[in-house]
């Protein structure tokens, strides 16, 4: 295991030599033979120290033959043979088969893809989208932010809808049962199972975005459990620009429901977060409707209320649907309530059916790939691995990827889907991928992948239209922001105020304004310290919208019309 691990470690510079040399991909004939050339005297050697000599010849050998029949293999066949080959020299463990060990891993991995690219890429232009739909066995994708203020009942909801689905298991809630009482946190049980880490159980409260997936009759769903605690916007920015569509959960108990909406409340600011980047359907899910036992008025009085707010936010009323419930009663979930006092008036759906009711979002696959880093990591072996979600385009393995802002390539290793390992992935899903010839310190959380064709561009200075939220303190020139854009937090300041608009024409109605004040909508340039990269509004939706936020809360929306340098 040791020298498996050594190897690993020598293997990478060589890789990344080889990356450089062979990034053009034409002279691969002549760089197999230059390899080549390099192992035969290597293994020269290994026979007149004669203690190993049939091993000395058995492995290239092996490697002959398999390169020699690895253009026509499908894609499986290598990477097991590569194992057992790698594993063999491994065993023998010793010092004198490492240096041929270490070319030939690159080597191999230099030549297996191309063939097998080129196939996949031609069987991939058939038609995307009719192996999406096969892929999902005819179901769509949704991607389901949950919101709501802190303490509003989020994760008790969700934990407790997986409960009902069957995703969790009787032993796993049993276990979570016990460990809550024994935390004197009884009614937390359904939350633990997202709230993972030590920290979140023991307060109480989501902090990091929880991640899972389950099927409704017609969709698969991707769900995210937002923290609806003020010091975690940021993190709840990040899951609702990775989302669709968004569930908002309000607590129906007197004094509660006022709390969250009230000014300060983060009921009104997620309401703006998730419109603004571009979430248009919303469920709202009215909780803890038990603790007022399902009182007509109350539910009427907060749908009124939030109407008003929604509707201004800028949702149609056809795509919010209001729906009572109990998160940890589970009633109204998963199977229409039977509790007399909320039958006799609420005839409507249950949660999980206005969930499966939602309209799935265009898919924008024709477009350039795009892939916002939303966390890095460490693989086991060789390389890294990057998550986010596809944004638009698709991606296959062996396809070569461009980071932006580093600039840097690297070679797209591995795809995996819902911990599913697969040979593509196209715009909505949420995967994981396993990258090499690039050095991990080079990505940070926000970077974009894209296609070497078709590159993102890179800037600290651009353009954006934007519309200022409630704020106390009136935007000047110089005014520091944070941008929030995808999965990045970047410092900015304001640098120039070009013009107002007007509201619905988009006319300008004043030049060069000295101050901008709450609810108009303005032309501004901004400069971030470091280069984000970006697009235009108006060729990527997703791509090109932002929030800007001042000393903890929520002061503009905007999209970018023009991209300086």
């Amino acid at each position: 295991m040791h020298s498996a691990s050594h190897t690993a470690a020598s293997m990478a510079p060589f890789e990344l030599w080889e990356e450089c040399c062979g990034g053009s991909r034409k002279p691969r004939d002549s760089q197999s033979t230059r390899i080549d050339s390099k192992i035969v005297p290597k293994v020269t050697k290994m026979t007149v120290s004669g203690k190993k000599q049939a091993m000395g010849f058995e492995v290239p050998s092996v490697i002959a033959e398999e390169n020699g029949h690895s253009a026509n293999t499908p894609q499986k066949r290598p990477s097991s043979e590569d194992s057992s080959v790698t594993s063999g020299v491994v065993e023998l463990g010793s010092k004198s088969a490492l240096p041929s060990q270490t070319i030939q891993i690159p080597e191999e991995q230099s030549t297996v893809p191309t063939p097998v690219k080129k196939s996949s890429k031609t069987r991939q232009q058939i038609d995307v989208k009719a192996e999406l739909e096969k892929r999902q066995g005819g179901k769509q994708l949704l991607n389901l932010v949950v919101i709501g203020h802190v303490d509003a009942g989020k994760s008790t909801l969700v934990g407790h809808l997986l409960y009902l689905l069957g995703n969790v298991n009787k032993r796993t809630m049993h276990k979570y049962e016990q460990e809550s009482k024994k935390a004197g946190k009884a009614s937390f049980a359904y939350a633990w199972v997202l709230d993972e880490t030590g920290e979140e159980r023991e307060r109480g409260v989501t902090m990091d975005v929880g991640m899972t997936k389950f099927e409704t009759k017609t969709k698969v769903i991707t769900l995210m459990d937002a923290p609806g605690h003020k010091d975690f916007i940021p993190n709840m920015i990040t899951g609702a620009a990775q989302a669709d569509v968004a569930v908002l959960v309000v607590d129906a108990s007197r004094g509660e429901f006022e709390a969250g909406f009230e000014t300060g409340g983060q009921t009104r600011e997620h309401g703006l977060l998730v419109r603004s980047l571009g979430v248009t359907q919303l469920a709202v899910a009215v909780n803890k409707m038990d603790q007022v036992n399902w009182q007509q008025e109350r539910f009427q009085e907060i749908t009124s209320k939030l109407g008003q707010f929604l509707k201004q936010a800028g949702f149609k009323e056809s795509d919010v649907a209001y729906i009572p419930t109990s998160g940890l009663g589970g009633e109204n979930l998963v199977t229409s309530c039977q509790s007399s006092e909320l039958t006799e008036w609420y005839k409507g759906k249950c949660l999980l059916e206005q969930i499966d009711s939602f309209k799935p979002p265009q898919r924008s696959v024709d477009k350039p790939f795009r892939l916002c880093v939303s966390d890095v990591f460490k693989d086991q072996g060789s390389g890294f691995c990057v998550t986010g979600k596809i944004e638009a385009g698709y991606i296959q393995t062996g396809d070569r990827l461009l980071a932006m802002p580093p600039n840097e390539t690297c070679t797209a290793k591995g795809i995996t889907l819902h911990d599913e390992p697969v040979d593509w992935a196209a715009a909505g899903d949420h995967v994981s991928l396993t990258l090499t010839g690039m050095d991990i310190i080079k990505i940070n959380v926000g970077c974009i992948f894209c296609g070497l064709k078709e590159p993102i561009k890179a800037c600290t200075r651009f353009r954006a239209r934007v519309l200022i939220f409630n704020i106390d303190v009136p935007i000047t020139k110089g005014f520091p922001v944070l941008l929030h854009y995808q999965t990045v937090s970047e410092p900015a300041t304001i640098r120039r105020l070009l013009s107002i608009l007007h509201k619905s024409t988009g006319e300008v109605t004043k030049k060069k304004p000295k101050v901008l004040t709450k609810g108009q909508n303005a032309l501004i340039e901004l400069q971030t310290q470091r280069p984000v990269a970006l697009e235009l509004y108006k060729d990527f939706k997703e791509l090109g919208r932002f929030m800007l936020r001042y000393s903890g809360s929520t002061i503009a929306a905007g999209v970018v019309t023009e991209i300086k340098e």
